[in-house]
């Protein structure tokens, strides 16, 4: 058996095993500030990633290293609480290694959140973004030997974030009360903010929001055919003409991301309910 396979398979018989047998109709990977949401899931079962054989461990500022299943919107979900990142020095093999557990697992949809800069200038701190599309600088999660337990070797890209559940976001949105943005999210590899000249490239080559993650869980996703909903929270205006005593503070994007926690918790739950 391909050693990445086995990997992923022992994995989740673990989580398997503690689920007792309940199939996940959706998976959730809460980003940096985000991991609010898991404390609306009803029965929970927690499964420190520690514990998961295999597993790496989540280093990043708010990520607090948890699969969390039970139930949201009355359905039965399993959220990743912190997820894994590139800039971590971890190989996409890994970053993207809870993606395929989960799809063993059972999951019919998978939702995606993260904490981003906001390089439209009409974004402000606290709002929403649906992503509509990507533009990535990471590096690849399907280059090497195609998993084809998994998927083929050339998946389709032309709507990786399904137009479905979009649709139905803004529905339960405009029920909820809650303003939405659309967008294109850029990813980078971090660990360093961008530059205000990187910022103002960006915006100009059509990203609305900046940041270093999702997107490899995204392409794995879609790989496997699972539809895919993301959404960034706004943490910070990612300009080129900041003042001169401006600076980039990660805690700060943490207390922004879990400001705006309690709405996207809202809109998740009830676009959940309504799968």
């Amino acid at each position: 058996m391909d050693p990445r396979v086995e990997r992923i398979m022992t994995a989740a018989e673990y989580v398997a095993a503690k689920l007792g047998g309940a199939k996940p109709v959706a998976g959730i990977v809460l980003g940096s500030g985000l991991g609010k949401l898991a404390e609306h899931i009803e029965n929970k079962i927690v499964i420190p990633y520690k514990e998961i054989p295999g597993f790496p461990v989540s280093t990043a500022i708010g990520h607090k290293g948890n699969f969390i299943a039970g139930e949201l919107g009355g359905k039965f979900v399993i959220a990743m609480q912190g997820r894994f990142h590139y800039y971590e020095g971890y190989p996409m093999e890994l970053v993207t290694l809870p993606i395929r557990v989960m799809k063993v697992l059972g999951i019919q949809y998978l939702f995606v959140s993260n904490a981003a800069g906001g390089v439209n200038f009409d974004f402000k701190v606290g709002d929403l973004m649906i992503i509509r599309d990507h533009i990535s600088h990471l590096p690849n999660p399907l280059i090497g030997p195609n998993l084809e337990e998994f998927g083929p070797r050339f998946p389709d890209m032309t709507r990786p974030y399904d137009l479905k559940l979009i649709a139905l976001a803004k529905e339960r949105a405009a029920e909820l009360g809650i303003q939405l943005h659309q967008g294109v999210y850029f990813a980078g590899t971090g660990p360093s903010y961008e530059t205000p000249a990187e910022y103002k490239y960006f915006r100009l080559i059509g990203a609305d929001a900046v940041g270093m993650s999702t997107i490899p869980e995204v392409i794995v996703a879609r790989h496997s055919d699972i539809p895919v909903f993301g959404m960034s929270v706004i943490t910070n205006e990612a300009h080129d003409d900041y003042a001169e005593d401006y600076f980039n503070d990660g805690d700060d994007v943490v207390i922004a991301a879990n400001a705006a926690a309690d709405r996207m918790t809202l809109l998740f739950t009830e676009i959940i309910r309504s799968l």
